[in-house]
């Protein structure tokens, strides 16, 4: 539970901060917050893969027996899955688009992160725009997943939301 909040942070703040970076004028502040994103993201990066050990070790909750039907337990299960994918590759292909631009990630100003991809300016174009896009299929998922949560909390009122608050006063007593 607590993975799940910290990366749902963490994305939400890489999103709200790749929006800020990316509109003008250009000032001070948004050279901050283009090292504040990378940082942000290599550490989102690390927190799924810390996500993705801990689940393989604990697996995730059954289903509630007779809640979601088996199209709905399918569409959750490839939801999971593309939102994991996608806080990987999304901070990936920003660290790649960056070290082709021929810049360095260097996190928190302290720790030099290795290039992975070769200076190439056709390539960091590329990388940019995909991104760019992998970013906004985050985006748009992350708002079906969220859609998905309201759906069972005000629709279905089925304590499948609950399952993931803390101390909810919306949990379902077994």
């Amino acid at each position: 539970m607590l993975f799940h909040w910290l990366i749902a942070a963490a994305v939400f703040a890489a999103i709200g901060m790749g929006l800020y970076m990316t509109s003008p004028p250009i000032t001070p502040l948004r050279f901050r917050v283009y090292n504040w994103h990378k940082w942000l993201g290599v550490c989102l990066l690390l927190a799924t893969v810390l996500r993705v050990a801990w689940r393989i070790r604990h697996a995730p909750p059954p289903p509630l027996d007779g809640v979601m039907k088996s199209l709905e337990v399918l569409a959750a299960r490839a939801v999971h899955f593309l939102l994991y994918a996608l806080c990987f590759l999304v901070p990936l292909s920003g660290w790649a688009y960056t070290t082709a631009e021929g810049r360095p990630v260097v996190l928190f100003g302290r720790f030099p992160l290795p290039d992975f991809v070769p200076v190439n300016p056709a390539l960091a174009d590329v990388l940019k725009i995909t991104h760019h896009w992998l970013a906004w299929t985050l985006s748009a998922l992350i708002l079906l997943h969220i859609a998905a949560a309201l759906k069972h909390r005000f629709v279905d009122r089925d304590g499948v939301l609950a399952r993931m608050l803390p101390s909810s006063p919306f949990r379902r007593s077994a």
